[in-house]
């Protein structure tokens, strides 16, 4: 008799998605802890201040996975349009009344929750839903036309005109090479891809260097032990974190670098946390994992493609990109492979906001296998009874 996958058909969901998905929740929880103890207890006297409200976060995230995976693809692709006037509107409402910290005005202080919410978080969520209704309503002319292929890039182009003002430079990387991809796997010319980028690749040098601190974190970027106690300083110290942990870490709790001397170390840079105190074998697991979430979740996209909804396929292709590039991100930037930037990992880093957008972004994708499950067993009708009761008769007998 053989055994069930799974990940296969026959299961109601994607078993090795869960799998991966809590499976990262957990282990950013536990990394959260052993990074943040000191830092919590030197701000507030309570060293697990951080791990409790990353636990709350955590069972929130979970919540809202459930929740919206309850919730049919069909209002999702209804109140798309919808969705991205939300996301603007938070995006700009930032703006105006958002909370600064450290130069940047990123996060809504909403009256009645415990936590401030990051309108770029909510808002590629919203983006990534408005673009897979806008892909399943226009596909023939994106394969064709300049012009359906470019408003996408007019309404990035706005959403990344918010982002600068705020800045959040690493959100807008994000959804740029989100909307490009999604694009792309829509089956795009790639020739056009070409040409934006070259454009693309002027701006962004012009923006690199319009900033002293922009071209600061560049120089830096590329030799940040020339200046390691000033703009090189968060580099250096992931990069000792990385060189201590070896190849089985130093221990779990163990770390070093998170006494004060690595910044944000619950945060944007938990990943050398995590290479310091689980060593090379734990860092390419964390990876690991996130290969396994990132390569489900392109599956359950293909098989909803394959299966004839084009609106679960493309948003199951955002999902991906967007977890997919943001972990690239982070990951690249504490190893010195990238600029510094903020931006949290995926499921991983402390941080509200992140995951329970995270969480939602993992309850679509159930959904969407849900219903991919339901619509190809509505097409491959069962066989009849009796041709299965000669072949199991015809198998004893064999």
């Amino acid at each position: 008799m053989p055994k069930a996958r799974i990940a296969s058909l026959a299961q109601p969901c994607d078993g090795l998605l869960i799998i991966a998905a809590l499976s990262l929740l957990l282990t950013g929880w536990v990394m959260v802890t052993s990074a943040s103890t000191e830092v919590a207890s030197g701000l507030t006297g309570n060293p697990y201040y951080f791990s409790i409200r990353h636990g709350i976060f955590v069972l929130v995230s979970m919540t809202a996975a459930i929740l919206v995976s309850r919730v049919p693809l069909a209002w999702w692709r209804v109140n798309g349009p919808f969705l991205l006037l939300v996301g603007m509107a938070l995006l700009l409402l930032v703006l105006l009344v958002g909370r600064e910290v450290n130069g940047s005005r990123r996060w809504l202080s909403i009256p009645g929750v415990p936590f401030n919410l990051q309108a770029s978080e909510v808002a590629k969520l919203c983006l990534i839903t408005y673009m897979a209704g806008y892909l399943e309503r226009f596909l023939p002319q994106v394969r064709t036309e300049w012009g359906a292929f470019l408003r996408p890039l007019m309404i990035i182009a706005l959403f990344a005109l918010l982002l600068i003002f705020e800045p959040d430079y690493g959100a807008v990387v994000v959804m740029t090479g989100c909307v490009m991809g999604m694009l792309l796997m829509a089956g795009a010319p790639f020739i056009r891809f070409l040409l934006l980028l070259v454009g693309v690749g002027a701006l962004g040098f012009y923006i690199a260097i319009a900033e002293p601190y922009r071209l600061a974190r560049l120089t830096s970027f590329a030799d940040p032990w020339a200046d390691q106690f000033a703009s090189g300083y968060q580099l250096t110290q992931a990069l000792i974190a990385y060189g201590r942990g070896h190849w089985l870490g130093l221990g779990l709790g163990n770390s070093v670098q998170k006494l004060f001397y690595l910044p944000e170390a619950h945060t944007d840079f938990v990943f050398a946390v995590i290479a310091e105190e689980l060593g090379l074998f734990g860092a390419v697991a964390v990876v690991g994992l996130f290969a396994l979430l990132i390569y489900r979740a392109f599956k359950v996209g293909r098989r909803a493609e394959l299966a004839q909804l084009p609106f679960a396929a493309y948003l199951s292709y955002g999902i991906a990109l967007v977890i997919g590039s943001q972990a690239f991100i982070n990951i690249a930037v504490s190893t010195g492979m990238l600029p510094t930037k903020g931006l949290t990992l995926p499921l991983l880093s402390y941080g509200g906001s992140s995951l329970l957008v995270s969480g939602a972004m993992i309850g679509l994708l159930l959904r969407v296998d849900s219903e991919t499950r339901q619509a190809i067993r509505r097409a491959s009708p069962a066989a009849p009874r009796s041709d299965s009761r000669t072949t199991s008769s015809r198998a004893r007998s064999a």
